[in-house]
């Protein structure tokens, strides 16, 4: 039984986030090599066509992926790994308060790393991407990272025998490298947000809270930062 959930395991992670680790610090070494973090920057999200209706359709099978990933996490699971409840009211409340916990000093990481040169400038979204694309995409980050990465990753390491702090690690690690592309910084900071949010879900059992927090996140970053002047911070 262990064998298979190790086999599982590896699979998951070779079609999801594992790969996407290891493609991002490739990414993050191809950018060391060039000049200094501070002077590159990296655009999360674009628009793929000028004709917004089919730049919505071409966005919503690019985000169908992640939704994916998280179902297929979800699927796996069997009964005993006590799958997620729909979501209740107190979990909108705890999810927005994650995401200020979290949103609110990262920023200020976020400017503090740019100007160590530790972090790309990131550019969330463009003025091209419409905001129901944002929304899309904030809704498919947060299901499918949190679904993946947190609660079916401790769930199944937890299976394993694994520690609580060996899976939490293993999480917030994970959930660190495939955002090694932004930088350093956003590998560290990432890596503290898994450790909370892994935590949380050990301790609780809720995913819910946690799949919020990251689409509140994500949703303000996307479409905030085009309606923005940011030049006073100094990026």
């Amino acid at each position: 039984m262990q064998r298979r959930l190790k086999i599982e395991i590896l699979l998951v992670l070779a079609v999801t986030f594992g790969t996407a680790g290891l493609r991002a610090a490739l990414r993050l070494i191809d950018s060391l090599l060039k000049a200094p973090l501070n002077q590159q920057t990296t655009t999360i999200y674009d628009a793929t066509s000028t004709i917004p209706w089919l730049d919505l359709a071409l966005q919503a099978c690019s985000a169908l992926t992640l939704f994916a990933w998280g179902g297929l996490a979800w699927f796996l699971l069997d009964d005993r790994a006590q799958p997620p409840h729909l979501p209740r009211l107190s979990d909108l409340a705890r999810g927005a308060g994650f995401a200020a916990l979290i949103g609110l000093p990262g920023l200020a990481f976020y400017v503090a790393a740019v100007h160590l040169g530790l972090s790309k400038v990131v550019v969330p979204t463009t003025k091209a991407v419409q905001i129901p694309t944002s929304l899309l995409w904030s809704l498919a980050n947060g299901f499918g990272e949190e679904i993946v990465v947190v609660m079916y990753l401790v769930t199944r390491l937890r299976q394993l025998g694994w520690k609580p702090w060996q899976f939490i690690a293993a999480s917030a690690v994970l959930r660190g490298s495939y955002h090694l592309y932004q930088g350093i910084s956003a590998g560290l900071g990432n890596i503290v947000m898994g450790v909370v949010f892994a935590w949380y879900f050990h301790k609780t059992g809720r995913i819910w809270p946690l799949i919020i927090a990251h689409f509140l996140i994500d949703a303000v970053a996307f479409i905030a930062y085009p309606l923005l002047d940011l030049s006073w911070l100094g990026i």
